[in-house]
């Protein structure tokens, strides 16, 4: 099914009241029982997702930290939580890991202070949502699924009065920061345009139905998405990211770590492009995928910086295909590879080092795990904070739409719409499907 044919009403605020009123969410419990955590006991999570981010890179750092604690782990392959559950027990020590089935057991369990969320990107502000109603603070990886599922993600944030980081992990990078540094602190004089290349999209063909394997609720892993027949790769993240009921491709998944980096260059007070254009190359007929795998998208900034976000020619490993370049009225720097090569038109710019009472810049921040673990605590705003994360979104979803509709687009800021362009503003929305619930 297309985007577009699923782009009317309800929103997922009316799907997370749907759940609420059907009695399937979990308890709504007071955001104030969960406010207050004294500093000196460990916070308590339960990790949601346990593929190669949310066990290998989520769950090994948060285990790696002391002030908190993994209490429960929980996938839709019991495979995946039995060996997750083990992996926590063996490093501390204990028995104490609870593996669950079933999400919403981790949400509704009043012990647990935040989640984290490492799921498929369709179910990325469903699950946020209904933590943040359950009184959990939210780790949660990127992206949206939707434009305005990040709005509505905003207002809960802002409701709650919890805690949510976005899983970006490119600001606590040094490469990225460095790179930001330097223009900030203007060694390449006034920026104009930035170039971001990203790894190209993947298309696979269509396969027949499969047997469901054992250990996997299948309808849990579609969640809100449409009903749909197993597959035998459908739930693997090199395929379902290029189908559009899970994911939106290559560009809202690579391009939120570059195409942040040059949006803090940029540094428009609007934050977001005003105008969009793109070219996406057709995908094949009978093809599983349905996502453009080559793309080329301009967008000009209200400040009138540009930037132009293409994909790469492919082949290579996805990090060798990344880079970012910088030019500006003085020279230009560029960073190829994912934390790769610096260059520049001086070398000499390479070696610029500011002292922190000189530099026009932040220090460089923690881990976005340790960063999430001291502003639970502290209550101060994260590095990923939420409406950074929205509209990061809106600038990549953005191009996509633009992509699809095979025209320019202009982004109203104040009212986050595409003006009067009905087709491109039906887009802002997916229709989630409700009847996952009593599968």
């Amino acid at each position: 099914m297309s985007l577009a044919s699923r782009s009317n009403v309800p929103t997922r605020r009316s799907f997370l009241a749907s759940m609420l009123a059907a009695g399937t969410a979990p308890l709504v419990l007071p955001g104030r029982l969960f406010s207050q955590t004294a500093p000196s006991r460990q916070l308590t999570l339960g990790c949601i997702g346990l593929g190669g981010q949310g066990m290998g890179v989520n769950m090994k750092q948060f285990l790696s930290e002391d002030d908190c604690r993994i209490v429960a782990v929980c996938d839709v392959f019991r495979e995946r939580t039995q060996k997750a559950a083990d992996t926590v027990n063996q490093y501390y020590g204990t028995a104490g890991c609870r593996r669950v089935d079933d999400f919403r057991a981790i949400i509704s369990d009043p012990s647990i202070d935040a989640v984290v969320i490492s799921t498929p990107d369709h179910w990325h502000v469903p699950m946020s949502l209904l933590a943040l109603a359950a009184g959990k603070h939210v780790f949660c990886e990127k992206p949206t699924y939707t434009i305005g599922e990040g709005r509505d993600l905003i207002n809960a944030v802002k409701r709650s009065g919890l805690v949510f980081q976005g899983g970006i992990e490119d600001r606590s990078v040094a490469h990225y920061h460095r790179i930001i540094e330097w223009v900030r602190n203007g060694a390449i004089g006034d920026l104009y345009h930035v170039d971001v290349t990203l790894p190209a999209g993947m298309l696979h063909p269509q396969e027949p139905e499969s047997p469901v394997p054992a250990g996997l609720n299948w309808n849990l892993w579609l969640g809100p998405a449409p009903s749909h027949a197993y597959t035998e790769t459908r739930t693997q993240a090199m395929h379902w990211r290029f189908i559009r009921d899970y994911s939106t491709g290559m560009l809202t998944d690579w391009g939120t770590h570059l195409v942040d980096t040059a949006q803090l260059a940029v540094n428009d007070p609007l934050v977001t492009p005003v105008d969009v254009r793109a070219w996406g190359e057709p995908v094949p007929e009978n093809m599983q995928s349905n996502i453009p795998a080559r793309f080329d998208v301009h967008y000009r900034y209200g400040n009138g910086m540009t930037l132009r976000v293409r994909s790469g020619e492919g082949g290579e490993s996805l990090g060798r295909q990344v880079s970012l370049r910088l030019l500006g009225s003085k020279g230009w720097i560029a960073i190829n590879g994912w934390r790769g090569q610096f260059s520049a038109s001086d070398p000499a710019i390479l070696r610029l080092k500011y002292r922190p009472e000189e530099s026009r810049y932040i220090p460089l921040p923690p881990s976005e795990q340790r960063n999430f673990l001291d502003c639970v605590r502290s209550r101060a705003k994260p590095t990923y904070d939420v409406e950074t994360l929205h509209h990061l979104c809106v600038t990549l979803h953005a191009g996509l739409i633009a992509m699809d509709l095979g025209r320019p687009l202009r982004w109203d800021h104040a009212n986050e719409t595409f003006g009067a362009d009905i087709e491109a503003n039906q887009r802002l929305h997916v229709k989630p499907r409700a009847d996952w619930q009593s599968g």
